[in-house]
């Protein structure tokens, strides 16, 4: 009888220092991984934010201008596909495709005065810097909680954990470098042409 005690004390020993050393680290990951969740919808969240404006916008826009359609179409592309995107890779790209359309579109309007003196597009411009500086926010907290994450997934002994329990590493919000210029959030020369400060 001792001798069968003996190898049911070490499996249970043994089940005990890997439930200590597993479960700690297991709930961590999937605390970390509800995180870049919460992080990816905020950023969703702001997405659609500014992709509310975009329609007062266009609408301001083309009752003072008359511009090429490809903008407009360009624009309506982008906000689809930022709304029928599957991952932040594709919400990235099509971000990218948004924050490019938008620039042609503000770069644009310089050339109408009145536009540009206009209160409803003043305050849609506004509202759109806005939106854009709280995009910048949520990209700038999801990537922290993915960098959070992965660096549990990577190291020793998460990345046991992580594959045993099929945890990986999640994408970082990457913008190309175009996106990076910020032209729609910066009114200030249309606001200075038409004299308003």
């Amino acid at each position: 009888m001792r001798k069968l005690l003996l190898p049911i004390g070490i499996i249970v020993g043994l089940i005990i220092i890997f439930a200590i050393l597993v479960v700690p680290r297991y709930n961590t990951l999937v605390n970390l991984d509800e995180d870049v969740l919460q992080a990816e919808s905020n950023i969703q969240t702001q997405l659609q934010r500014r992709g509310d404006l975009i329609p007062n916008l266009v609408n301001t826009v083309q009752e003072y201008a008359d511009l090429e359609q490809e903008i407009f179409t360009d624009i309506a592309e982008a906000r689809s596909n930022i709304t029928n995107a599957d991952d932040m890779e594709e919400v990235s790209e099509a971000d990218t495709e948004m924050r490019s359309a938008l620039s042609r579109l503000i770069a644009i309007t310089e050339d109408y005065p009145e536009l540009q003196a206009s209160e409803q597009f003043t305050g849609l411009r506004d509202e759109l810097a806005g939106a854009e500086n709280r995009i910048a926010v949520a990209r700038q907290d999801y990537n922290s909680t993915v960098q959070a994450f992965n660096r549990n997934v990577r190291t020793f002994p998460g990345n046991m954990i992580a594959g045993i329990f099929g945890f990986e590493e999640k994408p970082y919000f990457e913008a190309d470098e175009s996106s990076q210029e910020v032209p729609e959030v910066n009114f200030d020369s249309g606001g200075d042409e038409s004299g308003d400060e």
